[in-house]
């Protein structure tokens, strides 16, 4: 690459001009090739092992409980113990990632999945379950950060959006295959299936180029351009797109620090509280209360909880596939403010038909519907934006140098919420059925407060510009 070609004109006192160089750089903003699509599809396989992981425990239930002689204390141990595993796993997932690189934190991650996986499948007492599904909770915690980051990190600023949603259709499409084949077959073939995409993530690795933006941060430029080259094709120039990422990449390098104490700093104060902001509302607003017990809500509204859970599971499929579909048409801000406002009626539908059923006002087979609709509605809009969105504006607002430390700690955050949710709801819901949906429905409303004043619109921008504007 010429040295002419390195000095780019979007960078003024260290900061990058986002609004001017659009047509600029145009040529390598609409690049698709084969690489970007085979190395986005084996990322996501990561995606699919994350909700396979998390779906696994509900098919799964009467075969282990019935084998193996384990009591409903025993078996919720097993169940909950995979989100402790994630808080750790995402502790350290940042760090992983920045010491070996994104393709060795999924090399790790596929590790401890593969790991669980064969614990539960020779599993003859409550120990080794616990064990195996302790160390997939390790594997989705370090994966839950890095699939969306590796795949922000490659994809061009036009089309990041709609990529980076690939990582929640995948999630998406786990939890429902699982519970479909999980009807079907016993609790250990169901876990041995469970390693098949691990596998062909781990083997696929090998065939996929690391991301550019991280070889560029450790400064090994060789293999960044080659690494970029290959994303965009042998006959794409990207002398200038690269020029801007190294440049950047250096500035922030060398003008700041990182580690998880200097993230705590008035330049980052911005995308720290989008960061953790959205990821508080994402959990807070009842995801998993909604998704851990969804039989349980459909069974007290006197509704067919295997009929309800096929049906939230195609809506949750359709409604993350339409999601990807739109997200760089509509951008992420307009698309996060409509999911919350949908996840909040829905709060508020399933609320009512609890409220109602408390007080005989209306006959059962009212409430009944009442509450799929609520369900339904809350899990669709949910998956529409806020259940993608926020990995996706996660993976692209923190910069090169604090985005491994801000990762893990919103990571952090994330799984903390996903805990408090899902061991609080049995006790919230047995004080009062309706009011812990209203609960919801109201950290919902905060939520699209939230959204509508402090988060960014980040569509057709790239990473650089992105993260200069917002710590600017």
């Amino acid at each position: 690459m010429e040295e002419e070609a390195r000095t780019s004109p979007l960078i003024e006192n260290g900061f990058l001009l986002p609004g001017e160089n659009d047509g600029y750089t145009e040529h390598f903003s609409s690049t698709i090739t084969s690489m970007l699509v085979f190395s986005t599809t084996v990322a996501v396989c990561g995606s699919y092992v994350f909700g396979n992981s998390v779906g696994y425990s509900s098919p799964a239930e009467t075969g282990i409980v019935d084998d193996l002689g384990l009591n409903m204390a025993e078996y919720s141990i097993f169940g909950s113990i995979l989100t402790i595993g994630a808080m750790i796993g995402a502790v350290a997932s940042g760090r992983i990632a920045d010491i070996i690189g994104r393709r060795g934190a999924m090399v790790v991650s596929e590790t401890f999945c593969i790991l669980g996986w064969l614990a539960i499948i020779f599993a003859k007492d409550a120990f080794w379950l616990d064990l195996g599904r302790f160390s997939l909770g390790c594997g989705i915690g370090l994966l839950s950060y890095v699939v969306p980051v590796y795949i922000a990190e490659i994809a061009p600023k036009n089309i990041r959006g709609a990529f980076t949603s690939l990582n929640q259709v995948m999630i998406g499409l786990g939890k429902a295959l699982t519970f479909l084949v999980g009807s079907l077959v016993n609790w250990r073939i169901l876990a041995i299936i469970g390693i098949i995409p691990c596998l062909v993530q781990l083997l696929c690795l090998c065939f996929i180029p690391e991301s550019p933006r991280w070889l560029a941060k450790i400064g090994h430029i060789r293999e960044f351009e080659s690494s970029l080259q290959r994303l965009r094709g042998n006959g794409t120039d990207i002398s200038q797109e690269a020029a801007d990422i190294e440049e950047y990449t250096v500035y922030v390098c060398e003008n700041s620090e990182d580690g998880i104490f200097k993230l705590f700093q008035r330049k980052y104060a911005y995308s720290l509280i989008v960061g953790v902001g959205l990821m508080v509302f994402q959990e807070f607003g009842g995801l998993n209360g909604f998704a851990f017990y969804t039989s349980t809500i459909f069974d007290s509204a006197g509704f067919s909880s295997t009929i309800g859970t096929i049906a939230a599971s195609v809506t949750q499929i359709i409604m993350t596939t339409l999601g990807a579909l739109l997200i760089d048409k509509l951008g992420r801000r307009l698309l996060l403010m409509i999911s919350a406002v949908g996840t909040c009626l829905g709060c508020v539908l399933t609320g009512l038909s609890f409220f109602f059923q408390d007080l005989h006002m209306v006959r059962e087979d009212v409430t009944s519907v009442l509450v799929l609709l609520g369900v339904l509605l809350y899990l669709g809009s949910f998956e529409f934006g806020m259940g993608g969105i926020p990995w996706i504006i996660m993976s692209e607002i923190f910069p090169i140098n604090i985005k491994g430390s801000a990762g893990s700690l919103v990571n952090l955050v994330s799984w903390i919420g996903s805990w408090v949710i899902a061991y609080t709801f049995n006790f919230l819901f047995e004080w009062s059925s309706a009011g812990t949906f209203i609960i919801y429905g109201g950290i919902s409303i905060a939520g699209v407060v939230f959204i509508a004043k402090l988060v960014p619109e980040t569509k057709g921008r790239t990473l650089e510009e992105i993260q200069a504007s917002i710590t600017k």
